[in-house]
């Protein structure tokens, strides 16, 4: 969220934790909310970029989906199976199968997508850049396409 404030993006953050929201409260909106377990807090708003790190709750996916506006961006990384090998998560309801993102982003136009082993610290991910709508040209005049 810092990120994406400093480069002066308009940021929404959502968390359970009330000091990682009270940290960010002075970057943009920030929404305290226990997502799994109370309604959605976002209601029906769409967004130009959505953006998830370490963090899967399978329910979710519709709403973060029909969250992305027209040619939204959503960023995903989290972690995967084989990561209960080297530590937390380790729980299969936390680990991404192989493929999964791609699987859930169907539709999406997929721009990145990897699905491996980091170092430092040591874990198992699969991350995904996707947009919504994809149109080239739309997507040029957004992004400086670099060859």
């Amino acid at each position: 969220m810092r990120y994406l404030a400093d480069l002066g993006f308009t940021v929404v953050g959502v968390d359970r934790d009330p000091q990682a929201i009270a940290e960010v409260s002075c970057l943009g909106e920030t929404i305290e909310a226990d997502i799994e377990n109370t309604p959605w807090p976002l209601g029906e708003r769409q967004f130009g970029a959505v953006v998830v790190t370490n963090y899967l709750w399978r329910p979710l996916w519709p709403l973060i989906l029909n969250s992305l506006a027209t040619d939204g961006v959503l960023i995903y990384e989290t972690f995967s199976a084989g990561n209960e090998t080297v530590g937390k998560p380790s729980r299969p309801d936390f680990l991404l199968q192989p493929g999964e993102l791609l699987a859930r982003c169907v539709g999406l136009h997929i721009v990145a997508y990897e699905d491996g082993f980091l170092h430092n610290p040591e874990r198992f991910v699969q991350r995904i850049v996707a947009i919504q709508s994809f149109d080239m040209q739309k997507l040029g005049q957004r992004f400086e396409l670099r060859t």
